[in-house]
């Protein structure tokens, strides 16, 4: 992080994608999420976040998974300050010229507060239970390339006619353009080092990748690269990353955290893919531990240029005292 920057932070919404509904009745769900909106709006976040998923993980399940562009236009009525993101909009869910038409929209409903995350896609379930097929990682990612352009010329321009392997559009319109200027901020979400970073070089104003600071070293070197070879300035791109958060006031309260967590998880898709699932809140991750642990773990990734931190916790929807405690002891720590 240069002299003077100053980490940013964004909050994941639950909306069941992760199994963080379970136990919360239908008709309660958008109550819990908009508590947690509410909360960022308060501060200190800068952002809110939802997943652009359809079924839940680590296995599709009958638990809730609310749509993603839907909530967008929800919580643009329902906050003032904080901007609105998906990690990550997957591109072949929808038509890209409609896609830069729904974001417009909410961008104005919102007062110009829409980040737009964007990614090839992967849950290969997903894909195929929707009808899209599956084509290949090649494929995905070129379709990728050509939707990003669509969507730029729509939000500068208002109007798109472009043909391409994937999409075509014969003077597609949007109007009213979004209200901020240039259009609707990119995010590339995604580590792909030959094709993913390429268009994050290309067209971002932001990437998403590995967290780690091993992770975090490797893409930036492979970004970086991209930038020299298609002339774009490497320091205009934000490089984020997102974090998955169990937090306590000490380590017996990360363990019971933890083992709250497994419970949940067991309950719904069985001890096997419950302890798959564990992977992603494991105790080494930078993410999980005691604020004093979180701050030591995530302090190099933040010196190394990570200048966005998006945070989800998974008992955000029933339990916010994980968020207080990061507001509280993380974030002015990794800020000072």
């Amino acid at each position: 992080m240069t002299s003077g920057e100053r980490l940013r932070v964004g909050l994941f919404v639950p909306q069941g994608w992760r199994l963080d509904l379970v136990g919360t009745e239908p008709a309660d769900q958008w109550a819990a999420m908009r508590r947690v909106a509410e909360r960022a709006e308060a501060g200190p976040w800068e952002s809110v976040w939802v997943y652009d998923h359809f079924h839940t993980v680590p296995q599709p399940t009958e638990e809730a998974t609310h749509e993603a562009w839907t909530l967008m236009g929800a919580l643009a009525a329902v906050t003032t300050r904080v901007r609105l993101g998906q990690m990550c909009t997957c591109m072949a869910y929808r038509n890209p010229a409609y896609l830069a038409k729904v974001a417009a929209t909410v961008d104005v409903v919102s007062g110009g507060r829409v980040e737009m995350g964007i990614g090839a896609g992967w849950y290969e379930h997903e894909w195929r239970a929707y009808g899209y097929g599956f084509p290949s990682a090649g494929e995905r990612l070129a379709a990728l390339a050509e939707g990003v352009q669509i969507m730029s010329d729509l939000w500068r321009t208002g109007s798109s006619t472009f043909e391409g392997s994937h999409y075509r559009t014969d003077g597609a319109l949007c109007r009213p353009l979004p209200l901020q200027e240039g259009g609707i901020p990119l995010w590339v979400a995604g580590g792909g080092e030959r094709k993913t970073l390429r268009i994050a070089a290309e067209h971002a104003a932001y990437t998403n990748f590995d967290g780690t600071l091993e992770g975090f070293h490797h893409k930036s070197e492979v970004l970086a690269g991209h930038c020299r070879d298609v002339g774009r300035d490497f320091d205009e791109i934000v490089r984020s990353a997102n974090y998955n958060v169990v937090l306590g006031r000490d380590e017996a309260e990360v363990a019971e955290r933890l083992a709250q967590r497994r419970a949940v998880l067991e309950s719904v898709v069985g001890a096997e893919a419950a302890e798959r699932e564990m992977g992603s809140v494991a105790p080494h991750l930078p993410g999980v531990g005691t604020p004093e642990q979180v701050v030591e773990k995530l302090r190099p990734v933040v010196e190394a240029g990570m200048t966005y931190a998006i945070a989800y916790f998974p008992e955000a929807a029933t339990d916010l005292s994980g968020v207080e405690l990061f507001e509280q002891e993380v974030l002015p720590a990794l800020q000072a």
